[in-house]
């Protein structure tokens, strides 16, 4: 098993995983849906700020002109992975159009990388812009602006995750200068796949890891204190576990966060720190569904959910694709899921161990 991996080594098995899974995870597109692809949701050109939005075709049958017509549907937006480094929507695009043909309108959202210029307040300025566009443009889409749910998996989840605090922790918000571009009524919803949720647990000895993972994504890569003068080795250690407080959205629960959907598995190296999250929603009765394998299934290695051709996967998508139309169903009350249970070995394939809630 890995352990203490450099940023550069991810970079590196990134840059050669990435080209594969583009066509991998997207064979056999699906029909009955329209794309509108590279949507500049910034204005400035670049492909970090780009995004996708699909939803399903709702034009009369026999009809190529006159939409049905039919409500407004929910908005799923989502955030890709790959280690905040790596990572591009296109490889999430069968994931995101296997999720709108249920019946909802999906923005998939490109964002800035961290790079020596671009830490995690870069990211969730994108991820709070892509917010501003779905407010004011998602309508012409089929979508509805109030019933938001976000969604990501590994990095894309922890930045949906801090992104959704920062409606509830004004203390957050400030920290990376947000200012929220919807309402915190309009986001009903989270859906996290295998997502960094708890960095406490990147200072345990052995984790996959490097600590460079957390400085690249704070201002300073954590060498200068508040005076800005250059910190001592020893005071760097405990900078480091404070400002990794600001990137951990375990850190930044609280009554008023949204409902959560979570699918993570044993085999999963964010693991514990979903368990960790799970436990902490349940202490402040936040709504949450978790879908949770056992290392005995196979197919369930971090970030499986955007392979389709895993049972895992479907199974995942059927409990999504239902949480979203509960939770973001229009005028309607939130009802309580059920009680959570701890995962165990399971003898078939597909099953999942358990559906966890609070």
């Amino acid at each position: 098993m890995l352990r203490r991996v450099p940023v550069w080594v991810w970079r590196t098995l990134m840059a050669v995983v990435g080209p594969k899974e583009l066509v991998h995870l997207n064979e056999n597109p699906l029909a009955g849906l329209v794309h509108h692809d590279d949507i500049d949701f910034v204005g400035d050109g670049i492909r970090a700020h780009r995004l996708d939005v699909i939803h399903p075709d709702r034009r009369r049958a026999g009809s190529e002109s006159r939409p049905a017509a039919t409500t407004s549907l929910p908005v799923y937006v989502y955030f890709h992975g790959g280690g905040w480094t790596s990572g591009d929507k296109a490889s999430l695009t069968k994931y995101c159009a296997t999720q709108a043909l249920s019946g909802m309108v999906v923005v998939n959202v490109n964002y800035r990388m961290a790079t020596r210029l671009n830490n995690m307040g870069h990211m969730l300025h994108d991820a709070n812009a892509a917010l501003a566009w779905v407010r004011a443009n998602i309508a012409r889409f089929g979508g509805d602006p109030d019933r938001i749910v976000l969604g990501g998996d590994s990095a894309g989840g922890q930045i949906a995750s801090l992104l959704a605090a920062t409606e509830s922790q004004p203390k957050l918000a400030s920290h990376f200068a947000i200012v929220p571009a919807v309402g915190a009524d309009s986001i009903r919803g989270l859906v996290l796949h295998c997502s960094a949720l708890d960095f406490s647990v990147n200072f345990r000895r052995g984790f996959v890891l490097s600590h460079n993972f957390i400085r690249m994504l704070i201002p300073g890569r954590g060498r200068y204190g508040a005076d800005g003068l250059e910190l001592s080795r020893a005071q760097r250690a405990g900078a480091l576990r404070r400002a990794a407080r600001f990137l951990s959205p375990i850190e930044w629960l609280d009554p008023k966060f949204p409902a959560v959907f979570i699918s993570t598995s044993e085999r999963d190296f964010f693991y514990g720190a979903n368990l960790n999250f799970m436990a902490r929603l349940r202490r402040h009765e936040v709504p949450v569904d978790s879908l949770v394998y056992a290392a005995s299934n196979a197919n369930t290695e971090h970030t499986w959910q955007q392979n389709y051709r895993y049972p895992e996967s479907q199974e995942v998508y059927r409990r999504l694709q239902a949480f979203v139309q509960r939770v973001a169903a229009p005028h309607t009350a939130l009802l309580p899921l059920p009680l959570p249970s701890l995962p165990s070995s399971l003898p078939s394939l597909p099953a999942p161990t358990s559906a966890i809630a609070a």
